[in-house]
């Protein structure tokens, strides 16, 4: 059975990993720090205390939609509990390893399955036993389960619980008491962390070269622009629709309320098919400036392509419907200087997915 999961652990990590790389060139992703501290029950075999205390260090990078890397350090220890007299000690293991993670969603809230590789280090330091040989260092695998949480942009916390297979050595030790030999063990670890992140990359903006001075042209009669002939209809079929984010979905998600539907039959279903003359209806998802940049464009194509799938469901032609996000790009409000539950208010118009007639077929 240890086999078969040692066995899956590495098929995951390596499967995962390949997934990630061919992630979408697109995403811009954070990097971050998780430190920690941790919680140990050890293997049975190792005759240690149920429960041990530790830390961990990782470095971890948001590669794509769903995948992230981890790579980082960890270090625990428990006392021996042999119920031998006269013996102490403690048994130590330090590990260093890189995990894929899936991640179920780029949202505050975010679980994932996570599955790893790397290196061991078991020390069972116990005194009074006699044991000739009590350290190895060996290959790790581990998988697991766990959730991040962000608090702000920059900083979230991280839980996991995951089992780590790993080689551990015992020389010497009395009959009855330790394994004597080389052996395949495996400890669980609850690991609680806070993330610190750096902040995805943007893209760099060039400047505009300045135009070189020239000499200042003579005045001349100013020449009234021509205006341009409308193309399409005078009048568009019906006008602009602007509706709240909070009517439409939950704060900071992208599933359609039955207030949301009700609200898009009322102004948008109902228009579309007495108006066939509509060849395009443009949906425009619009986030306010809070969180990050790269996850608030992420959300407004979302939800502005659930508006355009909740439509097609009610009869309106898919071509008909053109879905884009604009994040954070097109703010309605300023509101500076406004901060915590008062800036959430006060950006509340920036929360919005506008629909529009992008195509209007003429003479009808």
């Amino acid at each position: 059975m240890k086999k078969t999961m040692i066995g899956l652990a590495v098929a995951g990590v390596v499967g995962l990993t390949s997934m990630a790389a061919s992630a979408e060139e697109a995403f811009t992703g954070s990097w971050y720090a998780v430190p920690g501290v941790s919680l140990t029950h050890p293997d049975s075999e190792l005759d240690a205390d149920s429960t041990g205390a530790g830390g961990f260090l990782r470095l971890g990078k948001e590669l794509s939609e769903h995948w992230d890397v981890q790579i980082g350090v960890g270090h625990a220890r428990t006392d021996e509990d042999t119920g031998l007299a006269g013996v102490g000690g403690r048994y130590k293991q330090t590990l260093f390893g890189v995990d894929a993670l899936y991640m179920f969603s780029r949202e505050k809230f975010r679980p994932f399955l996570l599955a790893g590789v790397g290196a061991a280090r078991n020390k069972v330091d116990y005194s009074n036993l006699g044991l000739t040989d009590d350290s190895k260092t060996s290959w790790m695998a581990n998988v697991g389960i766990g959730a991040q949480y962000l608090i702000t942009e920059s900083f979230g916390l991280q839980a996991d619980l995951r089992h780590v297979w790993s080689r551990a050595e015992v020389q010497g030790a009395p009959a009855g008491t330790l394994f004597n030999g080389d052996e395949t063990v495996g400890n669980t670890y609850l690991n609680l962390g806070a993330i610190f992140r750096f902040g995805a990359p943007k893209p760099a903006v060039a400047a505009a070269e300045p135009m070189p001075a020239s000499e200042p042209l003579p005045a001349v009669a100013p020449v009234a622009e021509a205006t341009p002939e409308p193309i399409g209809p005078a009048e568009p079929a019906f006008e602009k629709i602007t509706l709240a984010s909070e009517v439409l979905f939950a704060f900071d998600k992208d599933v359609l309320k039955d207030e949301g539907k009700a609200k898009l039959d009322d102004e948008v279903v109902g228009k579309m098919k007495a108006h066939p003359e509509v060849e395009l209806l443009l949906i425009t998802g619009h986030t306010d400036r809070i969180g990050d940049a790269n996850y608030n464009q992420k959300l407004s194509e979302r939800r502005a392509n659930q508006v355009k799938k909740y439509l097609v469901s009610q009869g309106i032609e898919e071509n008909r419907l053109h879905a884009v996000g604009k994040g954070e790009n097109e703010p309605v409000v300023d509101c500076k200087g406004v901060r915590g539950k008062k800036a959430i208010e006060c950006l509340q118009p920036n929360r919005r997915v506008v629909v529009e007639i992008e195509v209007q077929r003429a003479g009808n």
